[in-house]
């Protein structure tokens, strides 16, 4: 895809998963603030669009998979992709992150205090976002096969209770922010996860635990609100029209 000032920096991780590896160096946020252009993007972190452009057009798509171009992927399996995988990971990497979190500020809280609000936001999201996958998982998701359903047997559209599929949605979306601005206070709280020069090899691996939950997050939170949301409305704005 050609690349402009106006493409969405959310279409262009949509198009190209591994673009998300350069918008994450720039502090590009693509995942909730998918919709905003790029232009706009770089503009709000006062960053040369020219250096980003650059970057994107370079970066190295030596192992691009067309397993991962999420955009092409049908509802169902993003769906599977996202319980079995995302899911997952939050459910049991958060865990075992938050034990050795919770040592390591026993060890150096003193020394630095912020690792005592690293570690209260963290709890924080872990619990926030174990109701916000139960909401999906028990809500949202079969709401969405059920519209596959709808489609594949050719069956008008079923009344449901919340609604239109879009009233949910906003809900994830919304909640979705919430925990993208968590995450910006954890990463401004350790300095980008900079380990200090006294740091053990623990102290250095929650840091390492804390990014890559923050980076899984963002992928997560981008197929959910880029590709899986819209395609789910407009399955369901397709279906009302027959």
């Amino acid at each position: 895809m050609k690349i402009t000032e106006n493409t969405p920096v959310g279409e262009i991780v949509a198009q190209d998963i591994h673009k998300a590896k350069v918008l994450n160096q720039f502090h590009i946020d693509f995942c909730c603030g998918g919709d905003k252009s790029l232009g706009e993007a770089c503009h709000a972190l006062n960053i040369s669009i020219e250096d980003v452009k650059s970057a994107l057009e370079h970066s190295d798509i030596a192992h691009e998979s067309a397993a991962l171009q999420f955009d092409n992927w049908r509802l169902d399996l993003l769906i599977d992709y996202i319980v079995k995988y995302h899911h997952h990971y939050i459910r049991t990497q958060g865990i075992e992150t938050y034990k050795l979190l919770e040592k390591v500020c026993k060890a150096h809280g003193e020394k630095n205090p912020n690792l005592f609000k690293v570690q209260k936001h963290f709890y924080e999201s872990l619990t926030d976002l174990h109701q916000h996958l139960d909401k999906e998982e028990i809500v949202l998701f079969p709401f969405i096969q059920e519209l596959l359903s709808t489609e594949k047997n050719h069956q008008s559209l079923p009344d449901f209770h919340c609604g239109s599929i879009e009233n949910p949605i906003s809900v994830m979306i919304h909640e979705h922010d919430g925990e993208g601005e968590r995450f910006r206070l954890i990463s401004q709280l350790t300095q980008a996860y900079t380990a200090p020069d006294y740091a053990c090899e623990s102290y250095q691996l929650v840091l390492n635990l804390l990014q890559e939950f923050e980076e899984n997050l963002h992928i997560h939170i981008h197929v959910e609100n880029n590709i899986l949301f819209p395609k789910a409305i407009k399955l369901q704005h397709k279906l009302a029209q027959l």
